[in-house]
Order: C-alpha cells, then sequence, then structure tokens
C-alpha cells in the first residue's frame, strides 16, 4: 500500500519544500532598455564627479518614502547648467538598498545622466542603472565607463540616428560605438553624449 502512495508523497514534500524556501522579489524597478542617444535625450542633467556624501533617510514631507542623498563634487558637466556640487535625492524601490544605499559609496567616480526632478524633489538617472555609469581603472590608469547593464545596447541604432543629426565622431569614437556591450573609455562616452546634447 505504501510504495502506491510514494509518488503522492514524494510530490507532497517537494511542493511544501518549494513554498517554504523565501523568495525574493525583483530588485529596483524594471526599466525599457534605452540607447545612449535615449538616455542623452531624456536627461535633465549630465554630470561627471565624486560621491562625497550618500545618505538614507526618509522623504522630509513623505516619511514613508525611503530615499538615498547623494552629493556629487562636479568634475564636469556635459549637459545642463554647470556648479561645483550637484547634490540629488532618490527613491529606493527595495528596502535592502536601505543598507548600501542604493550602491552609491563615498569616493566613487560617476557619470551620471539625471531625470528631472520631480514636484517632490525626486530624481534619478534615466533607466535607473541605464544612466549610472561608474569610472574604473585599468592597470595603466586609462578610464573606462560601465553603467549597471555592462553597456548593452547602449549603442544599438545609434548610427543612422547620428546621420541623421548629421553628427560627425572621430574615427576613434565611431569605432567604439560598434562595439555591443562593455566598458567604453570615459573620453569617448563623452565625446558622443556631448554631441549629442548639442544636436538635441
Amino acid at each position: 500500500m505504501f510504495p502506491s502512495r510514494l509518488p503522492s508523497l514524494i510530490v507532497a514534500v517537494l511542493l511544501f519544500l518549494g513554498y517554504s524556501i523565501p523568495a525574493f522579489g525583483q530588485r529596483g524597478a524594471i526599466t525599457v532598455r534605452r540607447n545612449l542617444a535615449e538616455l542623452t535625450d531624456r536627461a535633465d542633467l549630465i554630470v561627471r564627479g565624486f560621491v562625497s556624501s550618500a545618505k538614507f533617510e526618509p522623504h522630509p514631507e513623505f516619511s514613508n518614502l525611503k530615499t538615498v542623498v547623494v552629493t556629487l563634487q562636479v568634475k564636469e558637466t556635459l549637459k545642463g547648467r554647470p556648479s561645483a556640487t550637484y547634490t540629488f535625492r532618490q527613491f529606493i524601490w527595495d528596502i535592502r538598498d536601505r543598507f548600501n544605499t542604493a550602491g552609491y559609496q563615498k569616493g566613487q567616480d560617476l557619470l551620471l545622466l539625471m531625470n528631472k526632478p520631480s514636484a517632490i524633489g525626486l530624481t534619478s538617472p534615466v533607466g535607473l542603472e541605464q544612466g549610472r555609469f561608474r569610472v574604473i581603472r585599468d592597470a595603466a590608469g586609462n578610464k573606462f565607463a560601465v553603467n549597471g547593464h555592462a553597456n548593452a545596447a547602449l549603442f544599438d541604432g545609434m548610427q543612422p540616428l547620428l546621420r541623421g543629426r548629421n553628427i560627425r565622431l572621430s574615427p576613434t569614437v565611431s569605432k567604439t560605438i560598434q562595439q555591443r556591450q562593455g566598458a567604453v573609455r570615459v573620453a569617448d562616452l563623452s565625446e558622443v553624449i556631448r554631441a549629442l546634447a548639442a544636436k538635441r
């Protein structure tokens, strides 16, 4: 009698184990994949600089909104009004981001393509991780930029768009935008962003 009930018993145990394993929701928010032209066009401000502070705190008016407040010492402004410092408040999508201030850390070298702040003062990089580039250095000291998606699809569909806007890039940068993903030289990325912002 027991052997005939064994398959049902196994299924019941597997179902129990499946439901008892903790489930973790998607971290952050799902965003539409955009290329660099779309990210640049949507950005209200594009800056590069070093994070001088990043702290978790509730929104001053809406205490149920969890946010991270980031201050950047601006090194370069590629779009928008230049300033020595830039402070913004970003909504935290996942409470786990509270413990690492949503990935912002003091001393980080970042290139940020930022949305226009909302009516209650919240903003974020365009496309979230797509518009936040970490600047890293190789062994020779060369600077490269990579976003939270490893720059995947960053240059998709760019060639016809550049031709349509009559944007001409240096031969080196023209070669760079043919790559599918991976870190790109900061100087190359900046050249493309400046050209796109100027011909919007």
